[in-house]
This record gives structure tokens, C-alpha cells and sequence, in this order.
């Protein structure tokens, strides 16, 4: 998971727990509501509310640990896709001015058939920027020879962002990211698409933190009606404790 943008929904899913040594590891919690769940450029939500939150557990040795859970609506009828819930171990340090985290991630959708995949995430950052990937190493989706697939072994995202402090505490934010799908061109099918944020962002001391953030990508075609390539604008809250 990692710094892959779910805006502010999902920014405590990165942030690690560490405490003053391995035997006084912390433990944390985090919450989370969002106008419109974005995830690397698509909506998860249906273009609606979803509502969020999750346990971290970090080692001063830069492991660390936890699972994050929130609502989701994927448009479909009958109720078998009413939320996704992560699990992740990575290790996060730095070496100098370069920070680094790599690790694990499995999304599950425990209520949708055959549809959890794990990836392989690694990322970097520097000063302002940052840059990283994530590998589906594994996947319960059924790829049927000659089926157009998303989310199956051999997917592979990346991104470069860059973020800027402002006065008063507020924090501008932009993001590319690329989505490369290993069945894309299989029977015709357009899977790979790019997209696009940029996100203003305050920082609101123990209220949490609050986003707003215009989100866009390039995808051809509709989804429960919608155009999949229209800009989307969301306001995102989460709070970590």
C-alpha cells in the first residue's frame, strides 16, 4: 500500500508507530471518512462516502505491521462487496537523506468471490519527491485463457509525487501514477491507463488532518453509468491516535 494515494482515507496506513526501542514497540490506531474513496485514480466507493480505519504496530528497527479496513461499493447489485480490509508487513528507514519502505500487502474483499491479491510494494523519497512501485505477486482472481483480467499476477503500478510545505500548515501535493496490466491488448481489452492528482491538504492538530483533492485519469468507457475519465473531487479527514 504504501504512498499509492488513496488520499487522505488511507494516509495512516503508512504512517509507522515507532517507539523508543523494540521493547517499547507502539501500538496505533487510525480513522478515516472520505467524500469519495479514490485509489490510484478510480473510485472504490462508487462515487460515495466510505468510511475507514486501522491498527498499526511498529519496532524501532523500522518493522512494522497492521491491517486498515473501510467501506466500499464496487455499483454491483446484492451487497457481496461491502468493504476491504489490507493486512501488510514492511520495513521502512532511511539512509542518510533517502528514505525507503518496502513490504507486503494483501487486499481482501471477504465478502466478493475470488477477488484478494498480494503485492510486493517498494518505494523511495528524497527532499520533496517520491517515487515507487507495487508488484502483484499473487492472486485469488480467476484468469481464464483468452479473459481480459485486472488485479492477477504480473500487475504493476507506479508513481512519482512531490509534496510542498505552505504556510499555516497546509500541504500541496501532486501525483502521476501508471497502472500496467498483464492481460491488457488480451482479446482487445484496454486495461493500462494513467492518472493524475493534485491535493491541498491542513493539518488541524487533534482534529486530524483534512485533504481536498481533484483526481483524475484516463480510462475509456462507463461504469454503472458514469464516465470513467471524469475528474473527480473529494474531502478527506483521518486522524491517527
Amino acid at each position: 500500500m504504501n504512498q499509492f494515494q488513496k488520499t487522505l482515507i488511507a494516509a495512516s496506513v503508512t504512517a509507522v508507530a515507532l517507539g523508543s526501542s523494540a521493547a517499547t514497540a507502539e501500538l496505533s490506531a487510525n480513522i478515516g471518512a472520505t467524500s469519495n474513496y479514490i485509489w490510484r485514480g478510480v473510485t472504490q466507493s462508487d462515487d460515495g462516502t466510505a468510511v475507514s480505519g486501522g491498527v498499526d504496530y511498529g519496532l524501532e528497527s523500522g518493522v512494522y505491521a497492521g491491517t486498515w479496513v473501510s467501506t466500499v461499493d464496487f455499483g454491483g447489485e446484492g451487497d457481496n462487496n461491502e468493504y476491504e480490509q489490507d493486512l501488510y508487513l514492511g520495513y521502512a528507514g532511511e539512509a542518510g537523506d533517502f528514505g525507503y519502505d518496502f513490504g507486503l500487502n494483501r487486499y481482501m474483499y471477504p465478502l466478493a468471490d475470488d477477488a484478494d491479491f498480494t503485492e510486493l510494494y517498494l518505494s523511495g523519497s528524497f527532499a520533496n519527491f517520491s517515487a515507487g512501485l507495487a508488484y502483484t505477486v499473487s492472486s485469488d482472481v480467476d484468469d481464464e485463457p483468452g479473459t481480459a483480467e485486472s488485479f492477477i499476477d504480473g500487475d504493476l503500478y507506479y508513481y512519482a509525487a512531490a509534496d510542498f510545505a505552505l504556510p499555516e500548515d497546509f500541504g500541496l501535493s501532486v501525483t502521476m501514477g501508471q497502472y500496467t496490466f498483464e492481460d491488457d491488448d488480451v482479446d482487445g481489452a484496454a486495461l493500462d491507463y494513467s492518472h493524475y492528482q493534485i491535493a491541498l491538504s491542513k493539518s488541524a492538530g487533534e482534529m486530524g488532518d483534512f485533504a481536498l483533492a481533484l483526481d483524475k485519469n484516463d480510462l475509456d468507457g462507463t461504469t454503472n453509468g458514469k464516465d470513467n475519465d471524469d475528474p473527480r473531487v473529494s474531502v478527506s479527514w483521518a486522524k491517527t491516535f
